[in-house]
């Protein structure tokens, strides 16, 4: 059987607070992102409880007559409770350590065990959207993929949209999104 999951990061946000709002820009991402999956199966919309992907996630809510769900393991993972100076070095020393923690703060792994939970939940035959957050969505394609890291995470645009396609056993992982959308 087959299950298909979107993995979208959320639009143009104006901060990283969980209570960050969409941009202006954001907010129109947001119907051009429902508009992008509008011939698209789409049985479950899943979503970070942070504003920002609630945000993106409710116009395609709309367009499909679907609620959408949220899931605390979908919000942004906790580098550290502290703010460091260097914190993309910080970030990216995670990417090469998976159980690198910092205080306060979750391992590569701990947040991959939580996010992996999400699809291996996922009834076979599903096609649901992932609404989330740019570490965790790269954390997640690497459940699938050992490959993607710290590279693949500062490539993401605001939204970006994967598609993971699992088959028997097999997992295609493909960036369906166009960076013409996002304008």
């Amino acid at each position: 059987m087959e299950k298909t999951i979107y993995i979208v990061r959320h639009c143009e946000a104006e901060g990283q607070s969980a209570h960050a709002d969409l941009t202006a820009k954001g907010v129109m991402q947001a119907s051009k992102l429902a508009a992008f999956f509008e011939d698209r199966l789409v049985d479950r919309i899943i979503t970070s409880p942070f504003l920002r992907a609630r945000m993106t996630a409710q116009p395609l809510s709309d367009l499909k007559g679907i609620y959408y769900e949220e899931d605390s393991r979908l919000a942004e993972r906790t580098l550290s409770e502290h703010d460091f100076e260097d914190w993309l070095l910080k970030l990216e020393d995670t990417f090469l350590d998976l159980n690198l923690v910092y205080e306060g703060g979750e391992s590569s792994n701990e947040a991959m065990n939580r996010v992996c939970d999400v699809v291996d939940e996922l009834p076979d035959g599903s096609h649901a959207v992932l609404v989330t957050h740019g570490n965790l969505m790269t954390l997640l394609l690497r459940c699938f993929d050992e490959q993607i890291g710290f590279k693949e995470w500062q490539a993401l645009t605001n939204p970006d949209v994967y598609q993971v396609t699992q088959t028997e056993g097999k997992v295609e992982i493909k960036r369906i999104w166009s960076d013409e959308y996002s304008n």
